[in-house]
């Protein structure tokens, strides 16, 4: 499942891009399919890392590649391993709500963003996550540890304090909001309710599959009840 618009960014041959908290290497792997890039993604979980080793190598196999490079590092988003201003192009989907310290982590990200680079970030949507967390008083507990709801206004008010400007937004994932309600419902911790099971399995087969329909309804939805909010930013010059 992708959540960063690729389209939305100025992409040039040879840019080296941080998936920072980067799980099992969805985006990892779509940054390494661009012209000559360099994907490096980190995470604290090994096995998540190991799953996107086997992903990336994969895409190799496959020649899904863009001729470039890749890597992976088990680290900490609040002290990254990489010097000042290395990455062309920063992208942290669906990890700041994991934080609690989520200012220092902010910080790092803006800190190894070159100037002139783009910061992608994405997070839950507000509404349809605090539903989620009234459904099921363990959800955030149960998906990774949520540690608190940005309301837009806010995430970008702590991105800005580290020196980025904002260059737009979109929501994305409509169609998994319910998904979400659904489980929360039942008890997230349940593996064996089979509408949530069928619901995922919809899911699945829409990511694979593409289908045009399905992708005409997200998008429509999008706005009003897409899951993730994303937010796109730069480094200025200077």
């Amino acid at each position: 499942m992708i959540t960063v618009d690729f389209e939305r960014l100025k992409i040039e041959p040879g840019m080296r891009i941080l998936d920072a908290g980067c799980g099992n290497g969805r985006h990892t792997a779509a940054a390494y399919g661009l012209q000559n890039a360099t994907a490096i993604g980190v995470d604290l979980c090994c096995a998540d890392l190991g799953e996107a080793r086997e992903r990336l190598r994969y895409h190799h196999r496959v020649g899904a590649s863009g001729g470039g490079a890749w890597g992976l590092a088990a680290a900490d988003n609040r002290l990254l391993p990489f010097a000042d201003a290395v990455f062309d192009l920063v992208i942290c989907a669906e990890v700041l709500e994991h934080i609690p310290a989520h200012t220092r982590a902010a910080a790092e990200l803006a800190r190894v963003l070159k100037p002139g680079g783009q910061m992608v970030v994405s997070v839950p949507r507000a509404w349809p996550e605090r539903i989620c967390w009234r459904l099921a008083p363990d959800y955030s507990a149960a998906n990774g540890g949520h540690v608190r709801i940005y309301r837009k206004q806010g995430l970008l008010k702590l991105l800005k304090a580290t020196g980025l400007r904002y260059d737009g937004a979109h929501y994305a994932h409509s169609l998994h909001s319910p998904y979400w309600w659904l489980k929360c419902l039942v008890g997230p911790q349940r593996t064996d309710c089979k509408a949530v099971q069928l619901y995922h399995r919809f899911l699945t087969w829409d990511i694979m599959k593409k289908p045009p329909l399905t992708r005409l309804l997200d998008r429509l939805l999008n706005p009003l009840m897409g899951k993730s909010l994303v937010v796109y930013l730069h480094k200025p010059m200077g």
